[in-house]
């Protein structure tokens, strides 16, 4: 039996993307047609379709597009590497639905004029996820005093640091997608808003006057490249690499 293939309309259309979007991948190596038929028209096969499914869940996490050339070159098991996103996509997906259930949960009672439930609010939200990390690095008055911190924010203040959180990270992301030097000015511009970003988080070697600054940023940058956790942050390891090579200019220079 013929395997079926797709032409471009149809797959930009279930895609939700454009055909110049799929020429464009073409063009730079990423994802060619598997057929071009006497019309001129593109044409793509099971095994194309699965390439694009995960060109575009890289793209969600902020990978520039060499870097997503670099991927999918690296991983002989199309399965596996799905395989490895499912998982990252359904620990997202558990986090998003507690999320919703307790932002509805607050809607609710507020609607209602209910008392609210302080030890509901705020699942999916957690940030003590990492506090046994925290304490083997850095000690236990470390995670103490940010967690104090973070507590005695309001809800406005949470959200305003959780914006400039995702801008930085966004930025970064978006020079990594440009192929900006991590010496360059774009580069060293982050990592200045980044290291600022750290000496204002309570209980940080970054923040503790006489603290050891250089090497806490140092550290965090090596712990970005080599934690996947982390490294999502940033698209990836990729992102991550380049954000920690802007970190150690930066560290050398001015820290």
């Amino acid at each position: 039996m013929e395997e079926k293939e797709w032409s471009i309309q149809q797959i930009a259309k279930l895609a939700g993307t454009t055909s110049r979007t799929l020429r464009h991948y073409d063009d730079i190596g990423l994802l060619a047609p598997t057929s071009i038929g006497h019309n001129g028209y593109r044409y793509y096969d099971q095994s194309a379709l699965v390439r694009l499914q995960r060109i575009l869940l890289l793209r969600e996490l902020g990978l520039g597009l060499p870097q997503i050339g670099d991927v999918l070159d690296r991983e002989a098991s199309e399965a596996h590497a799905l395989e490895t996103h499912l998982a990252w996509l359904r620990q997202e997906q558990d986090r998003l639905t507690r999320q919703i259930a307790s932002v509805q949960s607050t809607i609710t009672a507020l609607r209602g004029g209910e008392r609210l439930m302080a030890e509901n609010m705020f699942d999916g939200f957690d940030h003590t996820q990492y506090k046994d990390e925290v304490e083997q690095r850095w000690g236990e008055k470390a995670y103490a005093d940010s967690d104090r911190w973070w507590r005695s924010m309001s809800a406005d203040d949470r959200a305003a640091w959780q914006r400039r959180v995702t801008e930085l990270n966004r930025d970064w992301a978006a020079a990594a997608d440009a192929a900006e030097p991590a010496d360059g000015d774009t580069a060293q511009e982050l990592a200045r808003r980044h290291v600022e970003w750290l000496t204002d988080v309570p209980g940080t070697p970054a923040a503790a006057p006489g603290g050891d600054i250089k090497g806490y940023v140092l550290g965090l940058g090596d712990m970005y490249g080599a934690d996947p956790r982390f490294a999502a942050n940033y698209g990836g390891e990729p992102g991550a690499t380049f954000v920690r090579d802007a970190l150690r200019v930066y560290a050398e220079r001015n820290l």
